[in-house]
């Protein structure tokens, strides 16, 4: 978490919201962390869009209305949801990682918005890499039973992680020995481009995702 220009930015512009989007809980822990006082200074008729149960339910637990949760948590879904909402002139703020997809702001700047991306975190590979270098090990070795990704990048961060000569065998583990399960379409969208045979939730939750491995890996026994 970050307190970044563009962060600082969107804070000075609190004021003329029309709309505010939290796309993660990461988006609204960075916010809370170096603003715990922003609501005072939001427009008092801003509202304010969620992706997901989650988000929407930390967001409510530090005293926020939310005016829309879409059914497919997703940027495709919150999009689907404003394509009903006149949203010429508006002034959107989204607080987010840079390393996520351009859909959500190139789409709303469509609708006529005007959209301030603020970076309030970063997605990166830790310094540190012997876990998830270990990690790619035990996957190759057979080890591990199930794997869960959370979001696009943490596919794109294990498979930068991994050697070039361990790649191939890393998703042929993936699509075998280990059960590969991705939190929506998005991310398996990710994993079909490396190759990896995988599954996903009905529900885009982290709850539904692992319900669902624990449910694939009792079956398997």
């Amino acid at each position: 978490l970050g307190n970044t220009d563009s962060l600082k930015e969107l804070m000075s512009r609190f004021g003329e919201l029309d709309w505010l989007i939290f796309t993660s809980v990461s988006s609204i822990d960075s916010i809370f962390k170096f603003y715990p006082d922003f609501t005072e200074s939001l427009n008092p008729d801003c509202k304010i869009a969620t992706i997901g149960t989650k988000t929407a339910e930390v967001a409510m637990n530090k005293g926020l209305h939310i005016d829309i949760i879409p059914k497919d948590y997703t940027a495709e879904g919150l999009i689907e949801e404003f394509e009903r909402i006149d949203l010429n002139n508006k002034i959107v703020g989204v607080p987010r990682t840079f390393s996520a997809r351009t859909i959500l702001p190139e789409e709303l700047k469509k609708m006529g918005a005007e959209v301030i991306l603020a970076e309030s975190y970063k997605s990166v590979i830790p310094e540190d890499k012997e876990e998830i270098e270990n990690l790619i090990q035990e996957i190759i070795d057979e080890k591990i039973d199930g794997i869960t990704f959370t979001s696009p990048l943490t596919v794109v961060n294990l498979f930068k992680t991994a050697e070039d000569d361990q790649k191939d065998e890393l998703v042929e583990k993936l699509s075998s020995s280990t059960l590969t399960v991705a939190i929506g379409p998005i991310t398996g969208k990710i994993l079909d481009d490396y190759n990896v045979k995988h599954i996903y939730p009905e529900r885009y939750t982290v709850k539904d995702m692992i319900d669902l491995m624990f449910r694939e890996l009792n079956n398997q026994n």
